[in-house]
């Protein structure tokens, strides 16, 4: 009968192998390629991070180059929390801060003059800020190797402080000086009784470029005595060298 099987045959299921995995079509009709790992953007070390970490207060996980970037990203604690190291995440670009127990402050031994704070830093850790009582004669500096920035980045150097309220004896500017490696500097003036009080401000000292062949290291300074008038109520926390935003 046409169209109808024969009672002699039967018809066998046939043995059939699953499909193979294939690529998605695009859109397009065209085939997807597989993303290539070279097109990935990989982590590298940021510069001299080996060398700067081996002043670390902590442990630093290295178990994968993702890990120690995040905890670069948040910042580390160098030489007993003198100073705090971290990356910028989106250029991967070294920053310190040099808290104000690795700065030299004229009388800041002398609890007529100076009162020494344990404060609370963002990181929940604590860390060591001066308070001026009183005093007469300001006169803070610091220094820097600048072997451990970024070549080819230009830097500022920022002096982080707060004027409590109330606070006197600013009438008269404050000296700020940056000495480079080449022996160059870059002075100027600024008047504090302008800044807001009650919390913390930078106040910029100078900017230069990181270069690999005027390495050496930086000064920085902030100071006023020749008026001889008493201040009052300035907190230092310390210095910031940073890429220039």
């Amino acid at each position: 009968m046409g169209g109808c099987l024969s009672r002699h045959h039967t018809p066998q299921p046939h043995a059939t192998e699953p499909p193979r995995q294939t690529e998605p079509p695009s859109r397009n009709g065209d085939t997807v390629e597989p993303k290539s790992p070279e097109k990935t953007t990989k982590l590298k070390e940021p510069h001299k991070c080996e060398a700067i970490l081996n002043d670390a207060d902590i442990t630093i996980d290295r178990s994968s180059i993702e890990n120690l970037h995040d905890q670069l990203y948040a910042g580390v604690f160098l030489n007993q929390k003198r100073k705090k190291y971290w990356v910028e995440r989106t250029s991967h670009h070294n920053c310190f801060m040099l808290f104000a127990r690795d700065l030299v402050i004229t009388w800041a031994d002398d609890e007529r003059f100076w009162h020494w704070v344990n404060f609370k830093e963002t990181s929940d850790a604590f860390v060591d800020v001066a308070e001026m009582l009183m005093v007469c004669w300001l006169e803070i500096h610091g220094r820097f190797e600048t072997t451990n920035l970024s070549p080819g980045i230009v830097y500022e150097v920022l002096f982080v402080v707060m004027l409590k309220d109330p606070a006197y004896g600013w009438e008269v500017p404050v000296n700020l000086r940056l000495i480079l490696p080449d022996g160059s500097s870059q002075e100027h003036k600024e008047n504090l009784m302008e800044k807001q009080r009650g919390q913390w401000i930078e106040i910029l000292a100078g900017k230069f470029m990181a270069t690999p062949d005027k390495v050496g290291d930086i000064e920085f300074s902030l100071y006023e005595y020749e008026a001889g008038i008493w201040k009052k109520g300035l907190i230092v926390k310390g210095v910031a060298i940073r890429p220039k935003a």
